[in-house]
């Protein structure tokens, strides 16, 4: 099946000259390497693909990588792109996108959509054939004692406040890599802190909304401080970077920055009431300012 070729001519009988189409391409002398719409990733909990987009005043939104027919996808669940930017609601057209949250297997609560059951399957399918090659790890096959030490001294997820902002980050303090292209056309794989740089320190801290309401009393959570740091050393950690791509300001970024602002609303399972011990390592983490503990 073919479309039908333009019409040669305009309405006024003219000749019309179509342009050369061109690819979408990142000029060479860009200071980023990193399109506007469609940065590929894999799903945290399932591995399956999905595709960042950007929304208006918001936190990129993963979608599912293929478009779907809009009815088989309930109102409330249609998304669309425009010049790379992902809105909650569809264009009119038979056709729209659909965020990855709505069809994640490893998600039990999902309210049931006949149409969508066999996508769902198919994902889940994929993601068992991940685990068997050793392509991916489900977060719940590591051993809970494992996953209690490991959150007791070093955790999976913590929340680290740089320039008076609280992150959730994405990986453990010392495993947070540069986003920074190498000359191989690689990402980096040095971690932001390095034996050479200057640690934050460990914290007990108030757990203030990020909604304006008042702390509770004697609710308090730890987080890993950078404030005492320089303001261009706050400014490395928040463009991700180590201290090498940082004085080479014209290296290309091959992935987004993994900070996600902080809301101990939505973010309550990350809330740690006692400051990480110094086992395995930790130490090299950062310092540790003791304080009142739960």
């Amino acid at each position: 099946m073919r479309s039908t070729p333009p019409s040669p001519r305009r309405w006024d009988g003219s000749h019309a000259r179509d342009r050369a189409r061109r690819s979408l391409r990142v000029s060479s002398d860009s200071v980023s390497r990193l399109l506007r719409c469609g940065q590929c990733g894999r799903c945290r909990d399932c591995g399956n693909r999905i595709e960042w987009y950007h929304r208006t005043n918001e936190r990129p939104i993963p979608l599912h990588p293929h478009e779907l027919p809009a009815k088989t996808v309930p109102a409330a669940w249609h998304w669309h792109v425009s010049s790379g930017v992902a809105h909650p609601a569809g264009d009119g057209s038979s056709w729209c996108r659909l965020p990855h949250a709505m069809l994640c297997p490893a998600r039990d609560n999902l309210p049931p959509v006949p149409e969508l059951t066999g996508l769902r399957r198919a994902l889940a399918v994929n993601t068992r054939r991940l685990i068997d090659s050793g392509g991916f790890v489900l977060p719940s096959a590591v051993p809970n004692t494992e996953v209690s030490q490991m959150t007791a001294c070093r955790p999976p997820r913590p929340v680290v406040q740089l320039l008076y902002v609280r992150y959730l980050a994405n990986r453990p303090v010392d495993a947070i890599q540069c986003v920074a292209q190498t000359r191989r056309r690689h990402r980096c794989g040095s971690p932001l802190l390095t034996s050479g740089s200057r640690p934050g320190v460990w914290t007990l801290v108030p757990t203030t909304s990020a909604h304006g309401q008042l702390p509770s009393p004697g609710a308090v959570m730890a987080v890993y401080a950078l404030t005492g740091l320089p303001y261009a050393e706050q400014l490395r950690w928040r463009a991700q970077r180590c201290p090498e791509h940082a004085a080479a300001p014209t290296a290309a970024d091959v992935a987004v920055a993994e900070w996600e602002p902080f809301d101990p609303l939505i973010h309550h399972e990350h809330i740690h009431t006692r400051l990480p011990t110094l086992s395995r390592g930790q130490g090299s983490a950062g310092r540790i300012r003791r304080g009142p503990q739960l």
